[in-house]
């Protein structure tokens, strides 16, 4: 499966109006210059000039959001917001409407919430002075600021994820860095201070997601394109949960299931118990030939999870996911 192709963001509709505005203003202008002339042009300043007033924009309200890829699906730890870093920075799920956080424009990869803070990958936002790839790197609030953690200019990982409980980090390294002496998994209990390499015993194919357990940061998931497999230390060693191409795994917050996304014939998505194997199968919305790339569950509202598509569909289920409702169509927003 690949990401959807880009799409037009929503720079070139701002742009639009923020000229219409500023021709708005043009003509209040020239209205007041001519109001001492003749009445009708005075009116007609006062009006064009309300007009301005009423055609603005909020400060931070966003004429439509459009996601050219999605690298990620979080949120936020008081459940209010679901995350969906794209190419143009982050884009928020609240209340029924969509809206760009505030914060850098980068283009975040690897994304992943713990309880405490986001961390992330990928390209900084044109202008912002930051070397490329930033490594990795750490918000506190939000993703407002943004803290680098080291391997600027060295690491993109798109493969990372993090232990809700203890802001344990694992990541994919595609190839050898200053701090990595070879590709694989890697894993960082102190902010990037010190790095572990995984022995990763008995995992067939290269990642192409990890779940880390939200209490145990031992315990850590990976889907390849051979299956899921699970280690229960540190990834040293991995057992086969599932065979057959695994695109996406998330951890249950109950800490006893995982969720994993394949595509055979069709997409499927499933929840199993880790320990004993049962599994569920999750029924999923019309999806086509497109398939679940990420996974994320309100902490808050526990029977509240939402998909990303590779596609770049984004949907919600309010009941454990025996039903969703779509809220962002092939990467272009829907409200409520």
């Amino acid at each position: 499966m690949m990401h959807g192709g880009g799409m037009m963001d929503g720079w070139g509709m701002m742009g639009a109006m923020w000229i219409f505005m500023i021709l708005l203003w043009g003509f209040a202008i020239l209205g007041v210059v001519c109001a001492a002339k003749t009445p009708l042009l005075s009116m007609l300043g006062r009006l064009l000039a309300a007009a301005v007033f009423l055609a603005a924009p909020a400060a931070d309200a966003v004429a439509e959001v459009t996601l050219t890829h999605v690298h990620g699906l979080a949120y936020s730890a008081d459940g209010k917001r679901l995350y969906v870093p794209s190419h143009h920075g982050l884009a928020v799920y609240e209340g029924g409407k969509w809206s760009m956080a505030p914060g850098p424009r980068h283009d975040y990869m690897g994304f992943t919430a713990t309880r405490d803070r986001f961390y992330s990958s990928g390209h900084p936002a044109e202008g912002s002075g930051l070397v490329d790839p930033f490594g990795l790197m750490r918000s506190d609030d939000g993703g407002k600021t943004w803290t680098g953690l080291g391997l600027e200019g060295e690491a993109d990982f798109h493969q990372l994820a993090a232990c809700y409980g203890s802001n344990a980090v694992y990541v994919y390294n595609h190839a050898r860095n200053s701090r990595m002496p070879e590709a694989g998994i890697y894993f960082t209990l102190n902010d990037g201070v010190a790095w572990q390499r995984a022995p990763a015993e008995g995992l067939r194919g290269e990642p192409s997601s990890i779940a880390v357990h939200p209490q145990d940061s031992g315990i850590v998931a990976v889907a390849t394109k051979s299956g899921l497999y699970l280690s229960s230390d540190s990834g040293a060693s991995f057992r086969a949960l599932a065979s057959g191409q695994v695109y996406s795994v998330f951890f249950d917050l109950d800490g006893q299931h995982l969720w994993f996304g394949s595509y055979a014939d069709a997409p499927t998505l499933t929840r199993i118990e880790w320990r004993t194997g049962e599994r569920q199968s999750v029924p999923l919305p019309p999806l086509g030939r497109d398939a679940v790339a990420f996974i994320a569950q309100n902490p808050a509202d526990r029977g509240e999870y939402a998909i990303a598509t590779f596609k770049r569909s984004v949907f919600l289920s309010r009941d454990g996911g025996k039903s969703w409702v779509e809220i962002v169509r092939e990467g272009k927003g829907l409200g409520r």
